[in-house]
């Protein structure tokens, strides 16, 4: 099976050896007992000198990572998404062709949760190229993506063994804006379901908009309200909501600006409370927004800058209105992506084009960063995802259990 996924990458000169180690590599072995403490997965280009998925074990009481482990074999897996049953990872492989057809692919893998090793499960086609996003649904039974430069969304259904089954839904979305570089045509940035699992929200920063499905049965058809267009040349890039619900948060990568939005539910709906910045007002240089995340608390959004090289803070009003923390440096070139661990106190920042993962302390009163003087080497690294510990696995078991 190792050699199958190997092939239909094209890699069929890699040495025998290396098509034994899909799933795990022995380059940096720690311990194989329990993972006391979180787990985070790195996902990167694969052109230079990433070997694939990377595991890192991460130290809540330090903020330290140490590598774990990688998953090799794999072409681009520039973004990862863990399903909400925390069994599986699955993995975008950003390419413009599959299997000499073209369009990119995405691949499922089972977790071992004691060793963060990832085990092959299948790989499907997404019918358009640049797959760059994928997420999970609430009930861990669809996975939805965004291909890129085939400014098209859609949605796989999962077995219960992870496996990734045939697309269920394809939207190829129309149109252009006004920055002739960037928006000619489509290009889907990032998908992402409602907290209900009624909706689901694709910003296209090709066209301008947030569009707005509705998700039934992994069928994606278009909203009443059918999207949130932003201003234009804004260019929109990732989302997400608020641990309230009531509000959300839209980062535009062009003109670095950050929406703040109250959410109707019962519609779907959205509407603009601010902008804001994401630069200091006397940058000169050239930057663009990449990824944008709330703190668990609910008191703080964070987004990060590529040029500037910087978290931009805000703390979140109970109006959703946003004001303005600090800027602090990543210690990095270019934090394509970044994720806070689930307990709040830490954030970490995938500087891609510096092949580092640095470590900052939130401060739970202000929201500020400070260095917590640890960085980890990872080539091109440009997602990240926490995986639970073994203890937070147990007590998922329980709740789990006692609804039953």
């Amino acid at each position: 099976m190792n050699k199958t996924l190997l092939q239909r990458f094209g890699m069929r000169s890699v040495c025998l050896g290396l098509l034994f180690t899909l799933g795990i590599t022995a380059a940096w072995t720690q311990s194989e007992g329990a993972l006391e403490n979180p787990g985070v997965f790195v996902g990167t280009y694969t052109g230079g000198k990433s070997q694939g998925i990377y595991a890192c074990r991460f130290d809540n009481k330090t903020g330290e990572l140490q590598h774990a482990n990688v998953t090799t074999g794999v072409v681009n897996p520039s973004f990862l998404a863990v399903a909400p049953n925390k069994k599986f990872l699955y993995s975008v492989n950003e390419t413009s062709q599959f299997e000499g057809k073209p369009g990119g692919s995405v691949c499922a893998f089972a977790i071992d949760p004691k060793t963060l090793a990832l085990n092959f499960l299948n790989q499907q086609p997404t019918r358009g190229g640049a797959p760059c996003y994928v997420s999970v649904d609430q009930n861990s039974q669809w996975l939805l993506f965004a291909n890129y430069s085939g400014g098209s969304a859609g949605v796989f259904p999962l077995s219960q063994e992870g496996r990734i089954q045939e697309i269920s839904s394809f939207i190829q979305h129309e149109g252009a804006s006004v920055n002739p570089a960037r928006q000619k045509g489509p290009h889907a940035h990032s998908i992402v379901p409602s907290p209900d699992n009624r909706f689901a929200f694709v910003a296209d920063l090709g066209l301008d908009k947030l569009m707005i499905y509705r998700f039934l049965e992994g069928n994606l058809t278009p909203n009443e309200t059918p999207f949130l267009e932003v201003q234009p040349g804004a260019g929109p890039r990732h989302f997400t909501f608020h641990p309230n619900g009531k509000f959300a948060f839209l980062i535009n990568e062009i003109d670095s600006t950050i929406l703040s939005l109250s959410y109707d539910p019962s519609r779907g709906a959205f509407q603009i409370v601010q902008t804001v910045p994401a630069l200091p007002a006397d940058f000169q240089g050239d930057s663009t927004c990449a990824d944008i995340h709330v703190h668990p608390s609910g008191k703080f959004l964070y987004g990060s800058n590529r040029g500037h090289d910087s978290i931009v803070v805000y703390r979140i009003g109970s109006d959703g209105k946003l004001a303005f923390v600090e800027h602090e440096s990543t210690q990095g070139k270019t934090p394509r992506n970044f994720a806070i661990d689930p307990t709040g106190a830490f954030l970490l920042a995938a500087n891609q084009n510096s092949d580092s993962i640095v470590s900052f302390h939130i401060d739970s009163q202000t929201g500020k960063l400070a260095p917590a003087g640890f960085k980890v080497e990872v080539p091109n690294p440009v997602c990240l995802k926490f995986y639970p510990s073994i203890w937070e696995l147990d007590e998922q078991k329980k709740r789990e259990s006692s609804l039953r």
